[in-house]
């Protein structure tokens, strides 16, 4: 098949105002179908209300283009932002999707929560539970999927065509990689993960899942390529060693504060993006574990 009908076309929507969140419509320009990677539903923390914004930019882009959503990808259950997944599934259709082993995470936080009798914790909230190595179509454009851990047990990349979207574990070459003193991360796992993103062809484009503005930078920036991660990535490019990496992420690691959102987040992101089920005053409750992380 030719290189060129492997190249979807990206486009990029950036929450700069909330949680630097990056939200990718992936499309085929000749079929017309797309998928979209880590949609936002806004939270205002204070007032504990959601609201759709930045959805709807999403929204008005797939519509003005003519485009058929075909899945909603996620690339883990994100710590940082709530999941607009079931908002733009009603308004587009698509499958909801997300790594398998967000078994393993739904266990963890089931039981941070106390969730209800009732919540599974099987992914059965999600359409489709991608292992590493499965295949699936954007229109005429292969995709696949890596199962790339360490950030979290259930992180994938998503090599779509000549473009791969790796969620929190690459960011820019100016600001490094993810965090991994979250339930399930380790940084041993993720240098190996990001070994598999870096063998990639060089000029496979990568698209990262947020960007914090490193000093020096004005701009923000979401796309970079393989040749550019192995060589200047500041924290694995170059002649970086696993020991020497698993040593400064560790260290790094344990001078981070929690994300502000983790706690509403999480609740939500389990759920595929489905608010806890009201309680018997028809009013849904996102819960706040005192002490415990």
């Amino acid at each position: 098949m030719p290189q060129s009908s492997q190249r979807p076309e990206v486009e990029t929507f950036l929450d700069e105002t909330g949680t630097n969140t990056a939200t990718f419509v992936v499309s085929d320009p000749a079929t017309g179908r797309c998928a979209i990677i880590d949609p936002v539903l806004d939270y205002d923390a204070p007032s504990g209300r959601t609201s759709t914004a930045s959805a709807d930019r999403v929204i008005e882009h797939v519509r003005g283009k003519g485009l058929t959503c075909d899945w909603i990808l996620e690339t883990h259950a994100h710590a940082d932002h709530l999941s607009g997944a079931v908002y733009l599934k009603e308004q587009l259709g698509g499958v909801t999707a997300i790594g398998a082993r967000i078994t393993t995470v739904q266990d963890v936080f089931g039981d941070l929560f106390n969730a209800e009798a009732g919540f599974a914790r099987d992914g059965s909230q999600f359409e489709r539970l991608f292992e590493d190595g499965d295949s699936f179509q954007i229109g005429g454009i292969e995709a696949r999927v890596m199962h790339t851990p360490g950030h979290t047990p259930a992180c994938l990349t998503y090599v779509i065509g000549d473009a791969a979207f790796c969620g929190d574990t690459l960011f820019m070459p100016d600001y490094g990689t993810a965090r991994c003193d979250f339930p399930g991360g380790d940084a041993r796992t993720l240098y190996n993960s990001i070994q598999k993103i870096l063998a990639l062809p060089d000029d496979t484009r990568i698209f990262v899942g947020h960007d914090y503005l490193p000093e020096g930078r004005k701009t923000y920036r979401v796309e970079t390529s393989v040749a550019d991660e192995r060589r200047d990535n500041i924290h694995v490019g170059g002649d970086r060693t696993e020991d020497d990496f698993v040593a400064m992420r560790e260290a790094r690691d344990k001078g981070l504060a929690a994300p502000k959102l983790i706690l509403p987040s999480i609740q939500v992101n389990i759920r595929a993006g489905h608010m806890p089920p009201a309680e018997d005053n028809g009013v849904s409750y996102l819960k706040i574990p005192v002490n415990r992380i």
